[in-house]
């Protein structure tokens, strides 16, 4: 009888550790994050000085073109599990786009507006034994993008310096006005740009709440969500002929 208990216990013993293990398997060791959206390496060296055909260059209006995506990053603590993990989604059903001309002291990037479809953004990071795409229904469902199916950013103007006409990065802190679930709060995006060309290139992230916007975090069973998110984007803009 004592033996028969023993086998038992050891029985189970044995299979709340391979759960355990599992679940540690499974939720902490196998996750992936991309990394931040940025700019791309340039396909040319810039110019050490400005022209007048450079200035030209930069010019004028510009529409967001394909390659151009935007998306979100969340921290999310699964049960059981000591440290965080870094939600991402993204969607590619971007557009908008700006108008760039000359100033007194560089250039002056003005009527600035770019909306993101959230209907289409999708989950690019990984956790093993999870079906990240079950998050971006609770996410659709949250956003009610049924409703509100975009999510915009605006913003007056922004002073350009005037080595962007070389080709040279430059970085810019713009003030505008974001607005998602029907709320508009102002916010400060952070902003890389680059003259690539033919082609305007613009990555940067604007952080927030989704408690700003009126918005509750997700609620799962097994995740806790963190109520702060990033928004980031990688724009390639195009040129109006």
């Amino acid at each position: 009888m004592r033996r028969g208990m023993v086998a038992v216990v050891a029985v189970v013993v044995v299979v709340l550790v391979a759960g355990g293990a599992g679940y540690l398997y499974f939720f902490s060791g196998l996750r992936t994050t991309p990394k931040p959206l940025a700019l791309p390496s340039p396909s040319s060296t810039p110019a050490s000085s400005a022209s007048s055909s450079a200035a030209a260059g930069l010019m004028g209006n510009w529409t967001v073109g394909q390659g151009s995506q935007a998306g979100y990053r969340v921290r999310e603590q699964f049960a059981g599990q000591s440290s965080p993990h870094e939600a991402v989604a993204r969607t590619s059903g971007v557009s908008g786009g700006l108008t760039v001309q000359q100033s007194s002291s560089g250039f002056q990037a003005s009527d600035i507006a770019f909306t993101a479809q959230l209907a289409n953004l999708q989950s690019v990071d990984q956790v093993a034994g999870y079906n990240v795409s079950q998050r971006d229904r609770i996410v659709s469902r949250t956003l009610d993008v049924g409703q509100y199916p975009a999510a915009t950013f605006k913003a007056a103007s922004a002073d350009i310096p005037a080595a962007a006409a070389n080709g040279q990065q430059v970085n810019l802190s713009i003030p505008g006005q974001l607005t998602i679930h029907g709320v508009t709060k102002p916010v400060t995006a952070a902003v890389q740009g680059r003259l690539n060309g033919t082609q305007l290139e613009i990555a940067g992230s604007v952080p927030t709440a989704m408690t700003d916007f009126g918005l509750s975090p997700p609620q799962v069973s097994i995740t806790t969500v963190q109520p702060a998110v990033t928004i980031e984007f990688q724009l390639v803009l195009t040129k109006n002929s």
